[in-house]
């Protein structure tokens, strides 16, 4: 019993965190204050301060899970969750201010509609280096594009093609695009949902009209454009 408690706690741990960073990057942005430089300073502190990093939505099999599992079995005590439940909300609620950024940007730099746009969303695992898109916050972007009329496709170097999912089953077989310079010509913005290692990040900096980045991946390795926006 102790044991699964201790794994559920230490989920339960990062969502939070995660949902406070991604809080004050809503906040930050309406202040036009960068929350990645933000957070770095914070960091310099030698205690008493652990960085957690915002981003576009919580992925994979423990964080969005494991910790309403809590909250599930604490209603048999008549116990209150609300720290994890808010958490969730937050967390859950990351892709539609994704989606509402980017459309902001088209709108701001070329007049151009989300529904009249071509987006490249770069990043379909739900982290880094690794093929797992269970629970990955990129389909629940898709989702939201379509609705809105998006013409819209992926790459990513480790998913060469979408498999059966449960709840995503519409997209089953749809396969990732090249990333060259020729490709991203045919694309008003480019979306970056997962910062994988293997990306040509420089490529998009040269090639992309727009870049939306909500990993902060294109400051973190020092390529400054007035081409990137962060989200």
């Amino acid at each position: 019993r102790t044991a699964e408690a201790v794994k559920i706690t230490e989920n339960i741990f990062r969502a939070v965190n995660i949902a406070l960073v991604n809080e004050l990057k809503l906040i930050y942005d309406a202040m036009d204050i960068d929350g990645w430089e933000v957070i770095d300073a914070a960091a310099t502190k030698p205690f008493g301060f652990m960085p957690f990093y915002p981003g576009p939505g919580l992925g994979g099999h423990c964080i969005p899970i494991d910790p309403f599992y809590l909250t599930w079995k604490a209603r048999e005590y008549n116990v209150p969750t609300r720290f994890i439940e808010l958490a969730g909300e937050i967390n859950v609620s990351m892709p539609r201010y994704v989606v509402a950024r980017l459309e902001r940007e088209l709108d701001r730099r070329f007049a151009r509609s989300l529904g009249a746009a071509r987006v490249l969303i770069v990043g379909l695992a739900y982290k880094k280096n690794v093929p797992d898109i269970r629970e990955s916050p990129a389909f629940a972007i898709m989702h939201l594009l379509e609705e809105r009329g998006t013409r819209f496709d992926y790459h990513d170097p480790h998913v060469p093609e979408v498999p059966p999912t449960r709840e995503h089953a519409v997209y089953r077989g749809r396969r990732s695009v090249p990333l060259t310079a020729d490709s991203l010509a045919g694309y008003d913005a480019v979306l970056l949902v997962t910062d994988h290692d293997a990306l040509d990040y420089g490529l998009m900096v040269e090639r992309a009209g727009l870049i939306l980045d909500t990993r902060n991946a294109f400051g973190r390795r020092g390529l400054a454009s007035e081409r990137i926006a962060k989200a």
